[in-house]
Parts: C-alpha cells; sequence; structure tokens
C-alpha cells in the first residue's frame, strides 16, 4: 500500500510548485493549450504514454502496470474562468481576468501526484492506470467531448475516480459520500408570446409580463408539492428579457432558468410538471409559451461498494482522522458523464484555511485553497487505484 510520510517527504514540495505555476497561468476552457503542454511534458518524463484522442487541449496518460489486468483511471479538470483575481499571494494569477477561481489546478496537480506516485511503482501495479486531465468542465463540455472523441475506445477503462476541492472542509480531510454528492444539471428556457400595447390600456393586450410572474411563481411550488421533502431538488431562474420601455406592454418575454436534482425518478418527473404548469399558466393568461428543456448533467453518484472502498483506502493511507461526512451539493459536475460509460466514484479534497483566509466559496475572487492538501489527494487516489485492481482481479 501507500506509506503516506514516504511520499510525502518526496512529492509535496513538488507538487505545490506545479499547482502554484498553473495558478499564476491560468487558461480559459477549451484554450488550456500551455496547461496541456506542461502536463504532457511531465507525464513522458516519467515514462507514461500519452494517448492521443483528437483534441486540442486536454491529456490522456496510460501507465502500463507489470501484469495485464484492471485499468482504472483518475480525472482532473484543468481549465479556469474568466475571473479577476483579489489577492495578495505571490503566487496569484498573472493572466489579466482569469483565474483558477474553482481550484482545477489543485485538481490537475493532485492527479499528477497520483502519476508521481503510481510510476514509481509500477512493478506492483497488476494493471494499468489511465491519467485524464479533462478541458472545458466549466462550460460542461469537456467530459462530453472526450467521450465523443473515443476516449472508452482507444482505452478500455474499468473504473474512474474523479475529485474536487472544497474549500469549506479543513484542509486534507477526505470528503466520503454514498450514492449523490453532486446535483443532476438541466436548463429551462421559455418563450412567453402575447399581444403588445400601451401600458394604459392593458385590457386591449395580452400581457406576456403578467404571465411570466406568474409562471415563474408557479413553478416554485412544483418542489414543495410534487418532490418529497426527503429529497433535494430546485427550480431557480436567472434571466428575464423583455420590454423597451416602461409605458410599453412586450409582444415577447424569454425566460431562463436552471434544475436541480439527485434522484433520477425526480429527475423524469420535473420537466413533466414544469411542461404541465407552463402550458396551464399560459393558458390562464391568454399568452402562448414554448418550452425547451436541456439535460445537462447527470447527479454524481457514488455507489455502496466502492464508498466502502473508499473508507477502507482512506483509512490505511492517511487514517480515520482524515475522513469527513460531507452535506452534498446542489452544483454539478460533468464527472457524472464519464460514469454514464463506466462506474465511478468521485470525492472532495478539503483544501479550507481560516486562519490563512482559505475558505472563500467557488467562483469567489479571492478563493483560494491550502495546497498542503494535494499530496493528501495524490497519496488517497493511489491507494484506490491499487486496492481497486487488487479487488477486481
Amino acid at each position: 500500500m501507500i506509506n503516506f510520510k514516504e511520499v510525502k517527504d518526496r512529492y509535496e514540495k513538488e507538487l505545490i510548485e506545479f499547482r502554484r505555476d498553473l495558478h499564476m497561468y491560468p487558461e480559459l476552457s477549451l484554450k488550456e493549450f500551455e496547461t496541456t503542454r506542461k502536463i504532457k511534458d511531465r507525464l513522458t518524463s516519467m515514462g507514461i504514454e500519452i494517448i492521443d484522442i483528437g483534441m486540442e487541449t486536454g491529456v490522456v496518460g496510460l501507465l502500463r502496470g507489470s501484469e495485464d489486468g484492471p485499468t482504472i483511471a483518475l480525472r482532473g479538470d484543468i481549465d479556469a474562468l474568466p475571473i479577476q483575481e483579489i489577492s495578495n499571494r505571490e503566487y496569484k494569477s498573472k493572466i489579466d481576468g482569469v483565474m483558477h477561481a474553482c481550484g482545477h489546478d489543485i485538481h490537475t496537480a493532485s492527479v499528477m501526484g497520483a502519476a508521481m506516485i503510481l510510476s514509481q511503482m509500477r512493478d506492483r501495479i497488476k494493471g494499468n492506470v489511465v491519467f485524464v486531465f479533462q478541458p472545458a468542465e466549466e462550460i460542461n463540455a469537456g467530459a462530453k467531448m472526450m467521450v465523443k472523441s473515443g476516449l472508452f475506445q482507444k482505452v478500455k477503462i474499468d473504473r474512474i475516480i474523479g475529485l474536487h476541492n472544497n474549500p469549506e472542509i479543513p484542509w486534507g480531510k477526505i470528503a466520503i459520500k454514498k450514492e449523490g454528492l453532486m446535483a443532476a444539471v438541466d436548463t429551462i428556457r421559455i418563450r412567453i408570446m402575447g399581444k403588445g400595447g400601451h401600458g394604459a390600456i392593458p385590457h386591449a393586450t395580452r400581457d406576456p409580463i403578467v404571465a411570466s410572474a406568474a409562471m415563474i411563481m408557479n413553478l416554485q411550488t412544483i418542489i414543495s408539492r410534487n418532490i418529497s421533502p426527503l429529497n433535494s431538488a430546485v427550480i431557480s431562474f436567472g434571466t428575464i428579457k423583455a420590454g423597451t420601455a416602461n409605458n410599453v406592454i412586450p409582444e415577447l418575454v424569454e425566460i431562463s432558468g436552471t434544475v436541480r436534482s439527485f434522484h433520477p425518478d425526480d429527475r423524469k418527473l420535473l420537466p413533466e410538471r414544469i411542461k404541465k404548469v407552463v402550458e396551464t399558466t399560459a393558458e390562464g393568461y391568454m399568452v402562448e409559451a414554448e418550452l425547451d428543456y436541456i439535460f445537462d448533467l447527470p447527479a454524481v453518484y457514488n455507489p455502496e461498494d466502492l464508498t466502502n472502498l473508499a473508507y477502507e483506502t482512506c483509512r490505511e493511507v492517511l487514517g480515520e482522522e482524515y475522513i469527513y461526512d460531507p452535506i452534498p451539493s446542489m452544483g454539478g459536475e460533468d464527472f457524472a458523464i464519464f460514469t454514464e460509460n463506466v462506474e465511478g466514484f468521485f470525492f472532495w479534497i478539503g483544501v479550507g484555511n481560516k486562519e490563512e483566509d482559505m475558505n472563500y466559496v467557488w467562483h469567489n475572487p479571492r478563493f483560494d485553497g491550502d495546497d498542503r492538501a494535494i499530496i493528501n489527494a495524490s497519496a488517497f487516489m493511489s491507494g484506490m487505484v491499487l486496492k481497486s485492481i487488487e479487488n477486481m482481479r
């Protein structure tokens, strides 16, 4: 198994330096060219084979073990966000208007750390390891692109393991949760078409603004009256576009929102109920309505057997005190696209440190994480690989 003290002494400093370099030079989704080059250079220096799946950014590396056996993949995302960093740290972003505000530099370094650890143990690995450095997670595109580009055809993967940092969890803790950890993500767009006119003569119009207001409020009752109080789901609207003047009732209102859920039955029910409420509200207000319901991402869902394996691995590699029981998030993760194709497990690595002002939520311009947590994540993932191969042979 993994000797945590040995790998910490050997790799921690290098991984922190690697992460901080990535943090200083962030790149947006599908523009991660320099990040891709840095990853490839490090993997090839360790004798890890680069698998070409025909994408301009992102990297897939293959470590062949000493014998044929199961192939376990580790996934980290690599893209940054269009946010101006607010920080006095020496490794703050040097790219104007771009920063790693979601900690993907931490994920990249964590998977790279696992590559370092496992590449030195290849003679003990009775199977293979695939390192998936995924682009474009922030725009929910990268995982879909990698699957479409033939990731699972180019390499036979039996299991995939992924991670995300969490600044609300103390640094170094491994947050393990059975079943739903991050929510399914869907998008709704609604067009409400009425009959415009003068704001002082509303009876001569069919007002789409009043109809849209009623529609938004009526849609909120779906969660409270159709979804079990023991389940988690939410319907939220983020945009309303309508009108040109304060005394003109417009012809058209366009609204968009997001739908989040965990349970498959709820995800099936929600679009049916949303469609019905949109149609009946439109009828009641004498307007017409069109609904686009877009299924973006399934939920991140951990099966019981892999959850138990994660508990066992954390105890053996880091110790019982590093296990953390998290509250699931309604945020989404396109890691779930991979687990539509192969079984997988997803965990959070705690990076929070209040004393160092490292507890800002994802996408905040002051976001940062305690990068001493990286070696913990790397060691845990390496342990998961070894235990997975052992149990699946």
